[in-house]
């Protein structure tokens, strides 16, 4: 029997009418139209779960992606799902270069969609609302998603309660003004026109008390911003307030640094911890004394990102107080209360009564990506996991003319008595040779990551 083109359309009107009726709440029970498929809302169900062991992976970024790829690769079986709020990735390595104009915005941000097309692993852009490790299901503003394994990659989240307890108004003040840019977002672009924007005067950087993401980094942005004002003629003056007792790591780099290139430029104060910060009147007051700045780059304490804290992954010090960090197996990566549950990257709490904790750096989080993809692989294929461990590298440009840097690496190992060690390696001698190096190790992360 043939269906003539007339019938053939007319039936798929009617099939087509069915459709949408039964996906769609009709506008006159709600009195609103109904919602397009695509927009999605959190009570829905955004994807229905097959028989296929299923790993959803929140948060994209170095830690994230390298998971969901590597997953891919090692569990082919397995149903991968990566969750990210932000619609383009953005890399805080070598962004302090990028303020300067040293690279373009095009190194360091990739589209989403095409690597998870590429590497098989699904990419959806959402906001995570709610995690239920009971139910083992994660809520986004799309619709939720039951998973077998999850992976949370949240990185920080700034700690602004520390500075100003419940009072949202200066907090938004704070980060509008004067954002931190260390979280990949419009604050990065902010910060950039602020310092191209600047005819002179104080520039006051605060660093957030440790642990907090990649301690080097806020003396390299340091050292890029002195050097842009000596390079453009700005008479400006950076001052920087420390919460430590003194640079670290890398300190006899840094403070040479300091005194030989920039002693006009830059003015380093130790032991600086914040009593208070009125963003509104641009002053500041620590231990250290009070000052009055034209701009600054103010970084509140760090803590695990928003997702930890709603995962219910925070662990709690001797006092029942949350210690702002996941709680997980230092060796597995998984929560000590939910082995379904890893964290990965700068969410991860205490590991280790030598050191604390690991470096909260890109290039840890891109290891952990490994790990935890081959640990998931395994269970996934039934087998036991054997334990591995991340290293890590950074690289610090300290001076743009010539282009010198300087960098520093750790290395991990389990001892006898199955704790974590630690070595650190200062490269303290600025050298034009550690910033090819540090360009390679770039190029390399992110085919790592993308390609």
């Amino acid at each position: 029997m043939s269906l003539d083109r007339r019938t053939f359309l007319t039936a798929a009107a009617g099939a087509t009418g069915a459709v949408l009726a039964g996906c769609a709440t009709p506008a006159a029970t709600t009195g609103k139209p109904a919602l397009p498929f695509f927009i999605g809302s959190p009570s829905q169900m955004l994807l229905p779960k097959g028989r296929a062991p299923r790993v959803v992976v929140c948060g994209g970024g170095w830690g994230g992606l390298t998971t969901a790829k590597y997953l891919r690769q090692l569990a082919p079986s397995a149903e991968v799902i990566l969750l990210e709020r932000n619609p383009v990735f953005f890399s805080c390595p070598i962004s302090n270069k990028w303020l300067v104009d040293m690279v373009d915005t095009s190194f360091i941000t990739h589209d989403y969609l095409r690597v998870s097309e590429r590497h098989g692993y699904r990419f959806i852009q959402s906001e995570v609302l709610e995690v239920d490790r009971a139910a083992q299901r994660v809520v986004t503003s799309l619709g939720s998603l039951d998973y077998d394994y999850l992976v949370l990659a949240p990185g920080i989240r700034y700690n602004y309660e520390a500075w100003f307890g419940n009072d949202r108004t200066v907090a938004d003040a704070t980060r509008a003004r004067f954002p931190a840019a260390y979280v990949s977002n419009a604050e990065h672009f902010a910060l950039k026109k602020a310092l191209h924007g600047f005819k002179g005067g104080d520039w006051v950087m605060t660093l957030p008390p440790p642990p907090q993401r990649c301690p080097p980094s806020p003396y390299e942005r340091a050292c890029m911003v002195a050097w842009y004002f000596k390079h453009n003629n700005i008479k400006g003056k950076v001052t920087i307030l420390d919460h430590k007792d003194g640079v670290r790591p890398i300190g006899p780099g840094f403070r040479a640094a300091f005194n030989e290139l920039y002693k006009d430029y830059i003015t380093y104060v130790p032991n600086a911890h914040v009593q208070e910060i009125d963003p509104f009147k641009k002053t500041i007051k620590t231990d250290a004394g009070d000052m009055k700045f034209d701009h600054a780059v103010l970084m509140a304490p760090h803590q695990a990102g928003d997702l930890a804290w709603k995962a219910g992954a925070i662990g709690l010090n001797s006092q029942g107080k949350p210690t702002g960090w996941a709680e997980v197996d230092p060796l597995m990566l998984h929560l000590k209360d939910d082995p379904r549950v890893y964290v990965i990257g700068d969410a991860v709490g205490f590991v280790s009564p030598q050191f604390a904790f690991y470096p909260k750096s890109a290039h840890v989080a891109n290891k952990h990506g490994h790990i935890v993809a081959g640990y998931i692989a395994e269970r996934v294929a039934g087998r036991t996991p054997k334990t591995a461990l991340p290293d890590n590298l950074c690289y610090m440009m300290v001076n743009g003319d010539p282009r010198e840097a300087i960098s520093v690496q750790f290395d991990y190992k389990v001892n006898d008595k199955g704790v974590i060690e630690q070595t650190q390696i200062d490269i303290n001698q600025r050298s034009a040779d550690l910033v090819k190096e540090n360009f390679r190790w770039a190029g390399l992360k992110f085919d790592d990551m993308f390609s």
